[in-house]
C-alpha cells in the first residue's frame, strides 16, 4: 500500500473514530432510550401483587418486574402528593427542594370551592415551583426528547410560572390542580395550557348521598358516577403520543391519579371485586371525598385498572417496535391513604410495616414513605432480579441523566442508581433524609438499618426515635436510649440537612428558621 493510500485511510478511520466518539459523548439520538417513569398515587407498598398483595390482582405490574428488577428498599421523597412530586423532578431532598408540602395556595380566595373555581381560572392549582427550577424535564429537552406528562401536576397553577409546560415538558395532559382530582369525573383536565371541558357536572369535593337516600340502593350513588372518567381520557392521550413520537426519543413522566380516593372506577371493574369480597358496608362519606356502596371492591378496582393501563402502554411499545428500546420505571407516590373509605388495614396495603392511620399517608415512618419501585428495560436490566440498594426519589434524576450522558445540575442531592440496574457495582448514600412541615412537623433519616424520628416538632419535641429496621421492620420499639451516639449523628444530619424554606408555610421556627 503506497503512502497517498496510507494517509487516505488513516483521515477515514481517525474521522470515523472522532466521529464515534463525539456521538457516544453527546448521546446518540438513534441509541438514547425511551423513558417512561409510571407513578401511582397513593398506592401502598403493600397494594402490589408482587411485594405481597393478596386480595387484589396486578398482573402487568407483577409482570414487569418478572422482566426486571423489583426495589425493596425504595423511598419517596415525601409522605403527600405535592412535595414527593417536586422531590422527583429536583433531584433535591425536602430540605432543599422548591414544594415541601400540600400549599394550596390559599391567599388567592375561596380555593375548595368548586363552583367558584370552575368560573375563576384564579383559584385553580397550587403555589408554582419557581421559574428557575431544573426538572427532569428541563435536562432531556436539550437532550432531544420529547418530553410529556400524563395525569397529576400539582406544581403550579395556570398561568404561572409552574405550569407543566414552563418546566421542561412540550406536551401536558391531565388535571393542573390536585384538588381537581378529587373527582374522577372532572368538569374539565387541561391539554398544554388550554382548559378542556368534559361532558361531566361541577361535583364538590365532600358531596354527601341525598337526606333521604337508601345507601345500600345502588341509585343513591348515581350522581357519583358521571360520563367521562379521567383516568381514560389520560389514558388514550398517553398512547396517542406514543404514537406521534415513535420516531425520537422521548420522555413520558404518566402520573396517574389512581388509586388516590375519591373511590370511583368503572362498574365493571367494581362487579368483579364485588363477587369476591361479597357485601359490603357502605361508606357514607364520614371520611371525606364521596360516598361509595363498595368502598373496598372500588378501591381493588381502582388498582387492578391502574395495573391494565401499565399493560396497555407496554402492549404499544411492542406494537410500536419501541419496547426494546425503552427503560419503564413503575413507583408511587408516597404510602397508602386512610381516608375517604379506603380501608388499608383490610388490604394490609403497607405490608409488612403497618397500615393503620399515624403509619401511612402524610407520616415520615415506613409505610408512608418506602414505596414499591420496578425497572424494567431489555437487554440492560436482568429479569427476574431484585434490589436491596436503598434508593428514593431524588436519585431518579442523576440515573436519568446517567443514562443519557447528561451532567447533573448544580445542588442536586441524589446518586445515580444506573449501575445497579445493570448489575454493576453502586454507590451508596451515606444516609437519606425528609422534613415534612405537616402533621405537626416531621424530620427523619435512613442511615444503613437505622431509621430516626423526629415527630411533633410543633409542639416542641426534639426527641428523636431510633429503630433498627433490621431487626425492626415495623417500627416498634425505639432504641434511642441504647445507642446515644446513633442518635448524635443523625441529629447532625437532621441540622445540616435543613435549609429554611423561602415559603413561609413550609418554616420550622424550632428549628431556628426566621
Amino acid at each position: 500500500m503506497n503512502e497517498d493510500k496510507i494517509s487516505g485511510f488513516l483521515v477515514v478511520f481517525f474521522g470515523f473514530f472522532l466521529l464515534l466518539s463525539c456521538s457516544n459523548k453527546n448521546g446518540d439520538k438513534d441509541q438514547l432510550p425511551n423513558i417512561i417513569y409510571f407513578l401511582a398515587d397513593d398506592l401502598g407498598y403493600g397494594d402490589v401483587g408482587i411485594y405481597g398483595q393478596e386480595k387484589i390482582q396486578t398482573p402487568n405490574i407483577d409482570e414487569l418486574a418478572r422482566n426486571g428488577m423489583l426495589f425493596t428498599n425504595h423511598y419517596s421523597g415525601a409522605p403527600v402528593c405535592a412535595p414527593a412530586r417536586s422531590v422527583l423532578l429536583t433531584g433535591q431532598h425536602m430540605g432543599h427542594t422548591p414544594i415541601r408540602g400540600n400549599d394550596e395556595w390559599s391567599e388567592r380566595g375561596d380555593v375548595w370551592n368548586y363552583k367558584k373555581v370552575a368560573d375563576n381560572i384564579k383559584l385553580e392549582g397550587q403555589r408554582p415551583l419557581p421559574k428557575e427550577t431544573v426538572t427532569i424535564g428541563n435536562l432531556l429537552q436539550k437532550q432531544g426528547y420529547k418530553t410529556s406528562i400524563f395525569g397529576k401536576w400539582g406544581l403550579g397553577a395556570p398561568e404561572t410560572e409552574g405550569v407543566p409546560t414552563k418546566q421542561g415538558f412540550n406536551y401536558f395532559y391531565g388535571y393542573n390542580c390536585q384538588r381537581q382530582a378529587h373527582n374522577l369525573y372532572p368538569l374539565h383536565l387541561w391539554e398544554n395550557e388550554k382548559k378542556v371541558f368534559l361532558a361531566n357536572d361541577v361535583l364538590a369535593w365532600g358531596t354527601k348521598l341525598d337526606s333521604l337516600a337508601n345507601p345500600n340502593d345502588s341509585k343513591s350513588y348515581k350522581k357519583y358516577q358521571q360520563n367521562e372518567y379521567a383516568p381514560e381520557m389520560i389514558h388514550q392521550k398517553a398512547l396517542k403520543f406514543l404514537e406521534e413520537n415513535k420516531s425520537h426519543p422521548f420522555f413520558m413522566y404518566y402520573t396517574s391519579p389512581l388509586p388516590h380516593v375519591p373511590l370511583q372506577a368503572p362498574i365493571e371493574y367494581v362487579e368483579k371485586y364485588k363477587k369476591i369480597f361479597g357485601e359490603e358496608v357502605p361508606y357514607i362519606g364520614d371520611r371525606g371525598y364521596f360516598p361509595n356502596q363498595h368502598p373496598r371492591a372500588t378501591y381493588a378496582a381502582m388498582i387492578s385498572y391502574l395495573d391494565e393501563q401499565l399493560g396497555d402502554l407496554i402492549l404499544k411499545l411492542k406494537d410500536l417496535g419501541l419496547y426494546e428500546n425503552t427503560l419503564i420505571i413503575f413507583s408511587s407516590d408516597n404510602g397508602p391513604t386512610y381516608n375517604g373509605g379506603v380501608d388499608p388495614e383490610f388490604f394490609n396495603s403497607a405490608k409488612p410495616f403497618k397500615s393503620e392511620y399515624g403509619r401511612t399517608k402524610g407520616y415520615l415512618y415506613e409505610g408512608g414513605i418506602r414505596v414499591p419501585m420496578i425497572a424494567s428495560w431489555p437487554n440492560h436490566i436482568q429479569s427476574k432480579t431484585k434490589s436491596e440498594h436503598i434508593s428514593v426519589f431524588y436519585d431518579v434524576l442523576p440515573t436519568i441523566c446517567d443514562i443519557v450522558g447528561i451532567d447533573n445540575p448544580k445542588g442536586i442531592d441524589g446518586i445515580s442508581f444506573k449501575s445497579e440496574l445493570l448489575s454493576e457495582k453502586q454507590k451508596e448514600h451515606e444516609f437519606l433524609y425528609w422534613e415534612f412541615s405537616s402533621y405537626n412537623g416531621q424530620q427523619a433519616v435512613r442511615m444503613g438499618k437505622w431509621k430516626g424520628i423526629r415527630q411533633n416538632i410543633f409542639d416542641g419535641n426534639m426527641h428523636i426515635e431510633l429503630y433498627n429496621l433490621e431487626m425492626d421492620i415495623k417500627e416498634e420499639n425505639d432504641v434511642s436510649n441504647q445507642y446515644p451516639n446513633v442518635v448524635l449523628k443523625i441529629r447532625n444530619i437532621m441540622k445540616q440537612e435543613h435549609k429554611p424554606s423561602k415559603n413561609k408555610k413550609f418554616i420550622f421556627k424550632q428549628l431556628g428558621d426566621n
